[in-house]
């Protein structure tokens, strides 16, 4: 194989492992959004569900429990977020960021607390990580040219999260158009006033929706903790929470599209690990800063002029109030 075959598998196959927490919390926000909540609260929810993973799995030897407590954490934040924004009418913007403030406080003070490591958790081994998993017969095509290479580093070999984060598209796809509970979504984030008439509780569509945020980011948290990484990190998240929902409006609210845009911003992530300090025929060395800013860059050249416009649900950020 080439040189350039070996380096674009393995470009692609980093830009897989870095898509996932987006993709995950990506799906968690169109839940949330498509029912008229704004959830800026992703990058909290999923700080704290890692926090919790590394904790619970260095305590336990499990990386299961681990998981299991995350996207418990997870799913208490994103009904604290709910009951702010839902039974109390809050701004939805100032909840969520408060949600991302509180997680990113609250993890290096018990992290400080409980493991005295400067906010980190000890090391993962074992059982406490999730490892990669050899799909069947991959390794008996390793050496074929092309197929094999893509077949053995590129589907396979990837942790439980990364096939689990994959698998939550078209789940999401088919329960946002495809029941009953996600036409219901759809409607409540387009006319709750409607939804509310045909005898449809609002709020607890809304509760619902937020726990399936909670419960995507929980798994996104665990990932980085206990999948990515082998330890919790504090800030560890980065800005992920903020980038998927940037990847979610990119995508126009949509599971597929959404997907795309996040599998865009995880290769330009990759590209940007690959080309630092690289120095490129007349261009020289391409700036680090650069390539981190050229999704955000991306994002408002193609929903400016080529894309067309992205229009949100049309209640969303609107508290409701029941009419008596």
């Amino acid at each position: 194989m080439s040189d350039f075959f070996v380096i674009l598998i393995s470009t692609l196959d980093s830009t897989i492992r870095v898509s996932t927490p987006l993709i995950l919390c990506a799906m968690a926000g169109l839940f949330s959004e498509r029912s008229g909540i704004v959830d800026i609260g992703l990058e909290g929810k999923m700080l704290a569900g890692a926090f919790a993973a590394a904790a619970v799995a260095s305590t336990t030897g499990s990386a299961w429990l681990g998981l299991t407590a995350a996207i418990g954490v997870a799913i208490m934040m994103a009904l604290l977020h709910g009951f702010a924004c839902i039974s109390h009418r809050g701004n939805q913007v100032v909840s969520g960021l408060a949600i991302n403030i509180l997680a990113s406080g609250l993890t290096v003070t018990l992290g400080i607390a409980w493991f005295h490591q400067g906010g980190q958790t000890p090391l993962l081994t074992g059982d406490a990580r999730f490892f990669a998993i050899d799909l069947p017969g991959a390794l008996a095509v390793a050496d074929v040219p092309v197929i094999g290479a893509i077949y053995s580093q590129l589907i396979s070999g990837h942790n439980a999260l990364v096939y689990i984060a994959f698998m939550t598209v078209p789940l999401t796809w088919w329960i946002v158009y495809q029941t009953r509970f996600g036409l219901r979504l759809r409607a409540v984030g387009e006319n709750p006033q409607a939804v509310d008439t045909a005898g449809i509780s609002v709020f607890w569509l809304r509760y619902r929706a937020v726990l399936c945020a909670g419960l995507l980011c929980g798994i996104a948290g665990a990932y980085l903790s206990t999948a990515q990484n082998a330890s919790f990190i504090r800030e560890m998240s980065a800005g992920k929470g903020y980038i998927a929902l940037a990847a979610l409006i990119f995508g126009k609210w949509k599971p597929k599209a959404a997907l795309l845009a996040c599998l865009l911003f995880g290769f330009l992530e990759a590209l940007t690990v690959r080309l630092e300090g690289v120095s490129l025929p007349l261009i020289g060395e391409v700036p680090a800063q650069l390539m981190q800013a050229l999704p955000y860059i991306l994002t408002v050249v193609l929903l400016a002029g080529f894309i067309g416009k992205a229009i949100a649900p049309k209640a969303i950020g609107i508290p409701y109030s029941k009419e008596r």
